[in-house]
């Protein structure tokens, strides 16, 4: 047994799937979640400390000893709390405060990207209606416009509709409006000390509440990895034109970049184009990932929270797949219900190679009719459980996801159908509505 003391910060089901490959790593002796939830109790030890608090994570982290801290969501890293942690000198996997406006404002991305010579779609930053009437224009239809501002994956609408993209952009402030690239959309992770940078096996996620592709926007309905249909040289593609230049362009500006650099990309007839850059991980697209992938994980994140990524090897993948399905509330994505009783949670985690992660759940003491006093999982959220399974195939690890998914219930349970689905990679594409 290995030694590492890690803590990861956050409470959903990205940093439920961090914890559980934390955990898998020979070299992590302890792993703990600062505030966490239900499922993540299961492989860590949870502390009731607030993730947006720089300071109390700091604290927290001397005080238990932790060797390495990964800071799990996009709101915590772009307010800083990364920076009073390596001020203490412990490592820490997420950016800085000023490398993190990379997701923080999508302008600020854009002018990186320009600088650092990354093919992404041509964008105009706009502060004002008639800016964004002439970009509109410019651009044409399909129009794309996105808050600067960080809108939890919610923020941007695709539409031919010219008054929704009016409306959406007054409703915003500032908005980038786009070109619109047309193409499958694909999520690659790039592993990243500042210098060095290696990426993880590439993965699609399922945007729209509703099947095919329709209806609002989502955090992320599903996701799925290998992608069989895209070019098998695209992750060492995507790490030589955009992560490497970008990587270079950070240290210029006196803000190097060490995290997760996620890449969201649309597969266009002219290559690879970003369509945004994250900072952190993106949920549910990585828990496939992690899922198949064999490399020990707290050793990669170690070796690239301390400047060291090139001493460690590139990670390994596994041949199988994997596939991840969302278990949404009544409500999501406009709303969420909350309190709704979950069951079958064990029974689904009890199938051969599937993990239930938990997004938003709670544990109450409130009992029901003729149950008195009895503990209960219950929805906590928009996005409540992901269902996830490893198989031979993509086919083989969908059916079992979808058989696990079956065995969970609570009231009024959304899900998609279709996650993973024929025909791969054309499913989302960037949809417009």
């Amino acid at each position: 047994m290995g030694s590492m003391k890690v803590l990861v910060v956050g409470t959903g089901g990205r940093e439920h799937a961090l914890a559980l490959a934390l955990s898998a790593d020979p070299e992590v002796a302890e792993v703990h979640a600062a505030p966490g939830n239900p499922g993540i109790a299961a492989v860590a030890t949870l502390h009731d400390v607030d993730p947006m608090s720089g300071d109390a994570v700091a604290d927290l982290a001397a005080s238990i000893g932790a060797d390495l801290v990964v800071v799990g969501p996009e709101a915590p890293l772009v307010a800083g709390v990364a920076d009073p942690v390596r001020e203490r000198g412990i490592a820490v996997f997420g950016p800085s405060g000023a490398a993190a406006r990379l997701e923080g404002s999508k302008a600020f991305s854009k002018y990186v990207m320009d600088a650092a010579g990354v093919p992404t779609a041509r964008a105009r930053t706009c502060d004002s209606a008639a800016e964004v009437e002439a970009a509109l224009d410019d651009f044409g239809a399909p129009y794309v416009v996105k808050d600067d501002a960080l809108a939890a994956g919610k923020g941007v609408v695709v539409t031919r509709d010219r008054a929704e993209a009016l409306a959406h952009a007054s409703a915003c402030g500032r908005v980038v409006v786009e070109e619109f690239l047309d193409g499958p959309e694909v999520s690659v992770f790039a592993i990243c000390d500042g210098t060095t940078a290696y990426a993880l096996q590439p993965a699609q996620d399922f945007k729209r509440i509703f099947d095919g592709g329709r209806g609002p926007n989502t955090g992320g309905m599903g996701s799925y990895t290998p992608l069989g249909w895209a070019r098998p040289d695209l992750a060492s593609v995507v790490l030589a034109t955009v992560v490497e230049p970008t990587l270079a362009e950070m240290r210029r500006r006196g803000a190097p970049f060490v995290g997760c650099l996620y890449v969201g990309l649309a597969l266009t007839e002219a290559g690879p184009r970003v369509i945004e850059f994250n900072v952190r991980f993106g949920d549910p697209d990585v828990q496939p990932v992690l899922a198949v992938l064999e490399s020990p994980f707290g050793q990669l994140l170690m070796a690239a929270a301390t400047g060291d990524l090139a001493s460690v090897p590139a990670p390994v993948f596994g041949d199988g797949a994997a596939v991840t399905v969302v278990l949404a509330s009544a409500g999501y994505p406009e709303s969420s219900s909350k309190g709704d009783v979950i069951r079958g949670v064990g029974a689904a985690n009890g199938v051969h190679d599937v993990d239930v992660i938990h997004a938003g759940t709670a544990i109450v003491d409130a009992p029901e009719p003729g149950d008195p006093g009895h503990q209960h999982l219950v929805t906590a959220g928009g996005r409540v459980l992901a269902v996830r399974a490893r198989g031979y195939d993509v086919d083989d690890a969908r059916s079992r996801a979808y058989a696990a998914a079956d065995l969970i219930t609570f009231d009024g349970l959304q899900r998609r159908s279709d996650i993973a689905a024929e025909p791969l990679g054309v499913v989302e594409g960037a949809s417009v509505r």
